[in-house]
């Protein structure tokens, strides 16, 4: 049985991950709050992540230690890139058979951590189990939009929380194509 992807991230209300030119910065007002957002208790469901190039070099840029210590890591990217970590594996493989080696290994759910390109692949080919977005109140009005690309999918909502922060979570569970309208 393939291990299930989750897609967690954190928007702008406006959907955008990121800035245009990638930047993260306005979410350090949310990071400097001391609100963990359940991200810890989210982490430690998960055993395996699955990122994009754009993602890995936006975290080797922090200039940090590796931030997903003992877990396995793949990396996809049509570029020869560094490993940062023994957890880290650059592979030019197409996200199924990412999935597939990290099942292999015994996860049985994956971290989507980003971003919104391979988000949309991912998405598209029908390998996205669940989402799970932290809405930021701020409106960016422009940046990486969370999907890349979009098609017409209904969602089960499975959680909803609010924080003293403003922040909005939402955890969906993404359903059969079949009981798409």
């Amino acid at each position: 049985m393939r291990a299930a992807l989750i897609y967690y991230i954190a928007a702008s209300l406006d959907g955008y991950i990121a800035r245009p030119d990638g930047s993260i910065d306005w979410l350090d007002p949310i990071e400097a709050s001391g609100e963990d957002h359940g991200y810890q208790a989210f982490y430690d469901s998960i055993d395996g992540l699955l990122m994009g190039r754009a993602t890995y070099e936006t975290i080797q840029a922090f200039r940090g230690d590796w931030p997903y210590p003992a877990k396995p890591c793949i990396v996809l990217s049509r570029s020869d890139l560094p490993a940062v970590a023994p957890e880290v594996q650059i592979s030019h493989d197409t996200p199924a058979q990412a999935i597939d080696q990290l099942t292999a290994a015994g996860c049985k759910r994956i971290w989507l951590v980003g971003g919104g390109s391979l988000a949309g692949t991912c998405y598209s080919a029908g390998l996205l189990d669940e989402l799970v977005v932290s809405f930021i109140p701020l409106l960016l009005g422009a940046g990486i939009p969370m999907f890349a690309t979009g098609l017409g999918r209904r969602l089960q909502l499975r959680e909803q929380r609010s924080f003293p922060t403003g922040v909005v979570q939402l955890h969906y569970q993404l359903l059969p194509e079949a009981e798409t309208p």
